[in-house]
């Protein structure tokens, strides 16, 4: 019997109440998750995670890519100045104009006061050698552990000198390689590198060679000359072909683009293990400036590393500012063909140390320009791009791991391109709910796309 004033509770109703509180409890903890979704969406649209690494972190990433960025200055010991003028002459010079002297003071420039001789009293003449004996290098006279013989008459040994003339190219590829890496030549031949014309626009690829050294050097030299005569590609020049060298081989390129291939608007330097949509380099360089133009991935604000235990420590009397002028990371950037002149001419007043992007930078301050950053975001890609499906279509160059099918990455990138291009035309037509649509889609893909 129930008590008086309380009516007996239905079995019944009592569970059917459970069950409501229990649905209403799963539908708030869906609608919280359904929101989140949302929002992670969202924000991946208008802040590109995949975008932003190389540059969202610039601590992180000074860390990680900063430690090759630039090595200390000393004399070079070429033994054509005089003793007591070379003892008076400073390390870091100062620029006389006001506004560059301020930038001076922030961000630092090595400077040689005193004007290049017109001839070098060490350089050796050329010996012409028949092609089937191999080139003798120049005889290599260090200056220093962190400086390169440069300026200096160096010469070409194999060349294509009317190519360009012939070909009247819009945009000019040139890979810095070993003489001794003929895989890397014939992977970029059968990717990237053989697209010729694009967008109505001709394209040319030349590899850029040192001389080889070693016991085996006879034998590369023959296969370097087959290798010419069958693809009409390779530039070599006679300075001995190394890592410290890499300043000497990017001034030589521009040496062999102002001599042989100045009709020519752009030119590409490109590291020969990058992956490069061609179609979208064309495709920028068609809107940009025609001169004093130089752009890439530009490193801002790299830190100087004052760690003495560390390869690349800056001692502060040889740098005191904390940070670096402004330069294109060497993975890969683009000029006009108007500064190849420019920039020679100011490597004469330049001190050439030995990692070669910064030295680009210093010689563009000198010149009282700056590189300039792309005009679209995650165009150039420092970390390796994962490949999914229309990840490639919007960059320009991007690193790639040493164990990824270059071959296979780029017939999928050719493979998707009218895919990825119609999605991009149907994305920005759509309405606004259309493209969260859209950008749904894209989030599934990643997961069932192949990679």
């Amino acid at each position: 019997m129930p008590e008086r004033g309380f009516a007996a509770e239905d079995p019944s109703l009592k569970m059917k109440n459970e069950d409501n509180r229990r649905w209403c409890w799963v539908s708030r903890r869906h609608g919280v998750f359904f929101t989140l979704v949302l929002g992670v969406v969202l924000f991946l649209q208008y802040n590109s995670i995949k975008d932003m690494a190389p540059s969202w972190n610039p601590k992180q990433w000074l860390q990680n890519h900063s430690t090759k960025l630039f090595v200390p200055l000393k004399e070079p010991n070429t033994g054509l100045r005089d003793t007591k003028a070379s003892e008076a002459e400073p390390t870091i010079a100062m620029f006389t104009a006001p506004s560059i002297s301020a930038v001076l003071l922030k961000t630092g420039r090595f400077l040689s006061t005193q004007e290049p001789q017109t001839s070098h009293q060490s350089v050796i003449p050329q010996v012409v050698h028949p092609h089937s004996t191999r080139p003798t290098p120049v005889p290599y006279v260090s200056p220093g552990p962190y400086l390169v013989e440069y300026p200096y008459e160096y010469h070409f040994t194999i060349n294509e000198p009317l190519t360009c003339e012939q070909e009247k190219p819009f945009v000019v590829l040139m890979v810095p390689v070993a003489p001794h890496n003929r895989a890397h030549r014939d992977v970029i031949r059968s990717t990237w590198g053989s697209e010729r014309l694009v967008l109505d626009k001709v394209v040319r690829l030349f590899f850029l060679l040192g001389m080889q050294t070693g016991d085996d050097a006879q034998q590369v030299h023959k296969q370097l000359l087959q290798e010419s005569n069958e693809h009409q590609d390779l530039i070599q020049s006679d300075f001995v072909d190394c890592y410290k060298n890499l300043t000497i081989k990017t001034m030589v390129m521009l040496e062999w683009l102002d001599s042989f291939c100045s009709n020519a608007s752009y030119a590409m330097k490109i590291d020969s293990d990058m992956f490069l949509h061609v179609p979208n380099l064309v495709k920028m360089l068609l809107n940009a400036p025609t001169s004093n133009y130089l752009t890439g991935l530009v490193a801002y604000n790299g830190a100087v590393l004052r760690d003495p235990s560390s390869k690349w420590y800056l001692p502060p009397e040889l740098f005191s500012p904390p940070v670096y002028p402004p330069y294109a990371l060497g993975l890969g950037y683009i000029l006009s063909l108007d500064l190849t002149k420019k920039l020679i001419e100011a490597s004469r007043h330049v001190k050439a140390v030995y990692i070669e992007d910064v030295y680009l930078g210093l010689c563009m301050m000198h010149l009282g320009m700056s590189p300039t950053n792309p005009p679209e975001q995650g165009s150039f890609r420092v970390l390796p791009l994962t490949y999914y499906r229309c990840t490639f279509s919007d960059i320009i160059a991007t690193t790639t791991e040493p164990y990824v099918d270059r071959v296979w990455l780029w017939t999928e990138v050719k493979r998707q391109s009218q895919y990825c291009a119609l999605v991009k035309e149907r994305y920005q037509n759509a309405s606004f709910f259309q493209k969260i649509l859209i950008i749904l889609l894209k989030v599934v893909n990643l997961f069932i796309s192949p990679r």
